[in-house]
């Protein structure tokens, strides 16, 4: 080192008098030798910060190095020209970084270009970047990005585009954005925005891009919207913002796309909007918009794609809706339109979807819609449509969903259909079709969907139908088809449903039945299909429900069934099935239905049924079974239906563990040889609504069960050592002190209070089994036979339902519901006969007493529901709706019950009755007002229940499918509701929905 430095300062001696400055030659050495380098420039500094806040997984950023004099070579920087260059541009998109963005972002007050999008940036966008005064595009969308968006931004008067879409960016838009007076494009979906809009927005005069769909934004459209003069495409779609569409959106000359749909807009379609004359997409669904389709909206004559469905639109379709005549898709299903389908839809020539299902069309289907060639997708379901299908449907090559059903449709379907088609879905259920179905329905080998139950037709199933290989359903319920098994569909490779029930299809199951092999539900009762069931049934490894009730099947059930290890529902009751059960059925533990009544198998019951543990409802009754009942039926802990092993000839005592079932609703014993005391266990029964244990050998005294109290004496007929309860007293036995005897006039009005108060929530369970569970079946439910001809009612017994009486009329017609008027039994209450002053004979349930008018004989109630019902399972195979159609239906069941009303009202009453309901609460909240008049509403506690009720119904029938709860839970509230007593208090999941809202993803 000496000798580095000696000559080092001899070689400054020798120039010091060549010319040359010490200082010069110094820094020259300096720099040549490395031992002096000028540092990094501050925008190279401010880069670093941000650098070192940052995760770089991938080192894209390996190249930002502090030995560098300025960041301009460096990964994603742009810089200037020129002597002094300056950072312009950076641009990190896609390049995994993680981390927070650092405030010295503002310190690069050059910058005109941001893009840090698709990144996995997190924390606060900074409000520094707020200096950055001459930024033109800011993209920080698909990150992590949350807190509020910051009002320094509205200092950035040069920026054009803005983008934070996808990010978890929450609060309310600020005003200051109105201060972006460049802003062309503004982006910012899918964040948790709240808030209204800024009326400031309306002085974005250079404005034509707004997109802010799915966020929380409330509060309604501002009307200064109208200062948004260059508006393309405003898109609010998936928000909460209410109120009515402001009439200035007119003014909007330059818009071609307004998407709102999803939000819960109210008011009528402003006619205004026919101004908006460059429109293309029209997207309203999912709205809460009345009143008519505005005519004028024939003035689009650009327009391509016009959405009004999920509304309460009413009125007629307007003719000027032909001239729409670029439009490509129309849909306006889902509201409440009236009136025929207007013939002026044949000049859309280029019309490629049409759907107009769900509403109150009436009058026949228009040939003139033959002349659509473009059309791809025709939907006219769930309406009053009547007369054929218009002949000339088979022409149109273009159509591959073509869905009529839940219509009134006659005649005989085309028979050319399919010929020119490309079907893929073809679905005319619920109709009065009569005549054969088409043989080309699959010549394009196109059709997954084929649906034409609950028709007339009849004949064989087409050869072209059963070698479709592309089918995934066939769906025939419901016809006069006949022949035998088609034991060809079993070689279609996709096929996962067959549905041939209540048919005259008849010989026996072919072995083939086994080639199905990704079958998943085989439905075939109510046939005449004989002989044994084939073991090959085995090989099914797929199949989730089977039901093959109703027919004339023979033998024994093969053991390879427990092969079927996805089985849900196996239901093989009303048969002539022999022996004993398979062991092995313990071993099916998915299943969750099983129904083997009224066959004649004999044997003990396998105690490996213990096992089943998602059973929920159990029928074995109408059998030969003998032997004691497995303890081990005490361990079904998902029990909840009922289990019935009544009309058997089973003996000993009942097993204590069967107090278990804490979900049980119905247990059925009747008609076998049971011993020994009903167990004291049966006090944990904490769900049972009936019973039935007539008819064995039981003794001793009743055990303290709630439900016993009030259930007919007919429910413990035919047991001679009984007490308690109903039975009276047990001989001074102090077990049964706390149960009255059933005589005097105080006990019968107390009854009367009794069964008032608990009606609505036992009904509405009671339902649950009834409704849900077995009216899908024409068959009944096992119950005793006695019963059957007890109370099964002459033609002239009925009950008229807007007949005006009361309770106290029955109260006096029964003579406090006496004894000596009943008619009939069975596990879910008595029946009464009633002969009213006008002279009319009625049949009255002692469950149901609270809902006059509501328990028709004939089943009224429940044929409504099967409308409802069958119109929410179709669109199930068509995703039109989720799986909680049936939550639905039951709402509105239960809605019938409470209020005396039918599903269908006036129009001037909304049109139905949950929207009746509905717009009852919302202006005059949860008042008795809306419940049955015919009611003595007195009694504040039965008034109370019933409410409580109410609001669960509306919970049931909500919009929004998602925000329906499940039957479980359901269940769980009325047992709640019955044990609060007014204190009832919903699930936070499940809040009442006055207005229904749709939040799709």
């Amino acid at each position: 080192m000496n000798s580095m430095k000696l000559s080092f300062f001899i070689g400054l001696k020798e120039l010091k008098g060549s010319g040359y400055g010490v200082a010069f030659i110094f820094s020259s050495l300096m720099n040549d030798s490395g031992l002096y380098k000028e540092g990094l420039n501050s925008e190279g500094q401010y880069l670093l910060e941000l650098k070192n806040r940052l995760h770089d997984e991938f080192n894209y950023l390996e190249n930002w190095k502090s030995t560098d004099q300025t960041p301009c070579s460096w990964i994603g920087v742009n810089c200037t020209s020129g002597y002094e260059p300056v950072v312009w541009s950076l641009d990190l998109n896609s390049m995994n970084l993680s981390g927070t963005l650092s405030p010295s972002i503002g310190s690069l007050i050059h910058l005109t270009y941001l893009d840090l999008a698709y990144n996995e940036f997190t924390g606060k966008i900074p409000k520094e970047i707020g200096n950055c005064p001459r930024l033109k595009q800011l993209y920080l969308n698909n990150n992590q990005f949350s807190g509020q968006i910051p009002a320094d931004l509205g200092k950035l008067s040069s920026l054009e585009s803005l983008n934070i879409c996808n990010n978890g960016i929450s609060g309310a838009l600020p005003e200051d954005l109105g201060n972006l007076s460049s802003l062309v494009e503004f982006v910012a979906y899918t964040n948790n925005l709240t808030g209204p809009l800024p009326r400031s927005f309306g002085n974005l005069k250079n404005l034509r891009i707004f997109r802010a769909g799915q966020n929380a934004i409330s509060g309604s459209i501002p009307a200064e919207i109208s200062g948004c003069q260059s508006l393309q495409m405003l898109g609010l779609a998936q928000n909460d913002i209410g109120g009515s569409l402001p009439k200035e959106i007119g003014m909007l000359g330059s818009l071609t796309d307004l998407i709102l749909w999803d939000n819960q807009l109210t008011g009528f379609i402003p006619k205004e909007l026919g101004n908006c004359t460059n429109l293309e997409t029209l997207a309203l669904y999912g709205n809460s918009l009345v009143g008519p389709i505005p005519k004028e909206l024939e003035s689009l004559k650009f327009l391509k794609k016009l959405y009004l469905y999920r509304n309460e639109l009413n009125g007629t379709i307007p003719r000027e809706i032909g001239n729409l005549s670029m439009a490509t898709e129309i849909d306006f299903s889902e509201n409440y339109l009236t009136g025929e389908i207007p013939t002026e839809f044949c000049k859309i020539m280029g019309l490629g979807l049409l759907y107009l299902f769900q509403n109150q069309l009436t009058g026949v289907i228009p040939n003139e819609l033959s002349s659509l060639r473009n059309l791809t997708k025709l939907d006219l379901s769930i309406n009053y449509l009547s007369g054929p299908i218009p002949f000339g449907f088979q022409y149109l090559t273009e159509m591959v969903q073509l869905q009529l059903f839940d219509n009134s449709l006659s005649g005989g379907i085309p028979q050319g259909l399919g010929l020119y088609s490309p079907l893929w879905v073809v679905d005319f259920s619920d109709n009065h079709l009569t005549g054969r179905i088409p043989p080309h329905l699959c010549r394009h080998s196109n059709l997954i969907l084929l649906s034409l139950g609950s028709n007339e037709l009849y004949g064989n199933i087409p050869t072209g139908v059963i070698n479709c290989k592309t089918l995934v359903q066939l769906r025939l319920v419901g016809n006069r088809l006949a022949g035998s098994f088609p034991s060809g569909l079993c070689k279609l490779v996709n096929l996962s449903a067959i549905e041939l029930d209540q048919n005259k299809f008849s010989g026996p199951i072919p072995p083939e039945i086994g080639n199905c092999q990704k079958l998943q539900r085989l439905h075939i009762a109510n046939n005449y299909f004989a002989s044994g069931l084939p073991r090959e049934i085995g090989n099914l490894s797929q199949l989730v429900t089977f039901n093959m009730s109703s027919n004339m099947l023979t033998g024994r059930i093969p053991p390879e069934i427990v092969h079927c290890k996805m089985l849900q529902r196996l239901d093989l009751s009303h048969n002539s099935f022999v022996d004993s059960l398979p062991n092995e059925l313990g071993t099916l533990l998915q299943l969750e239905l099983l129904k083997l009544s009224e066959n004649k198998f004999s044997g003990y019951i396998p105690a490996s049924l213990g096992n089943l543990s998602h059973l929920t409802e159990l029928q074995m009754g109408g059998n030969l079974f003998s032997g004691e009942i497995p303890l081990e039926l005490g361990y079904l802990s998902s029990l909840q239906i009922a289990m019935n092993l009544s009309y058997n000839n089973l003996s000993g005592s009942i097993p204590q563990e069967l107090g278990n079932l804490n979900l049980l609703e119905f247990l059925l014993l009747n008609n076998n040889h049971l011993s020994g005391e009903i167990p004291s266990t049966f006090e944990n029964l904490s769900s049972l609504l009936g019973c039935n244990f007539s008819y064995n050998d039981l003794t001793g005294p009743l055990p303290s069960v709630t439900v016993f109290q009030n259930m007919a004496v007919t429910s413990f007929a035919g047991n001679k050592g009984l007490c308690g309860g109903p039975l009276g007293k047990c001989g001074g036995n102090p077990s049964s002190e706390s149960f009255q005897p059933v005589g005097d006039m105080a006990t019968a009005r107390g009854r009367i209070i009794t069964i008032v108060a608990a009606v609505v929530g036992g009904v509405s369970l009671i339902l649950i089994m009834i409704i849900l569970y077995f009216i899908r079946r024409p068959t009944k439910m096992v119950v005793s036979s006695q019963d059957n001809e007890i109370s099964s009612p002459d033609s002239n017994v009925y009950f008229p339902p807007k007949e005006g009486f009361t309770l106290q009329d029955l109260v006096e017609a029964t003579n406090n519901f006496q004894d000596t008027y009943v008619i009939g039994s069975g596990a879910y209450g008595t029946v009464y006969k009633a002969v009213m002053h006008s002279g009319k004979t009625i049949a009255v349930k002692n469950k149901v007493i609270g809902f006059l008018g509501l328990v028709h004989v004939k089943d009224a109630t429940y044929g409504c529901f099967n409308v409802i019902y069958n119109r929410c399972h179709k669109y199930a195979y068509t995703m039109k709706v989720t799986e909680k159609c049936d939550i639905y239906s039951y709402g509105v069941v239960l809605l019938e019950l409470l209020t005396g009303r039918t599903p269908v009202q006036s129009l001037d009453q909304g049109g139905d009755l949950v929207t009746l309901v509905k717009h009852y609460v919302r202006n005059h909240s949860l008042t008795p007002g809306i419940l049955d008049a015919r009611l003595n509403l007195e009694e504040k506690s039965t008034v109370d229940h019933m409410i409580l009720v109410l609001k669960i119904a509306i919970m049931c029938t909500s919009m929004n499918p998602s925000g329906r709860p499940s039957m479980r839970d359901v269940v769980s509230m009325l047992i709640e509701s019955d044990k609060r007593e007014g204190k009832f208090i919903s699930s936070p999941s499940y809040e009442i929905p006055l207005k229904d809202k749709d939040h799709a993803s």
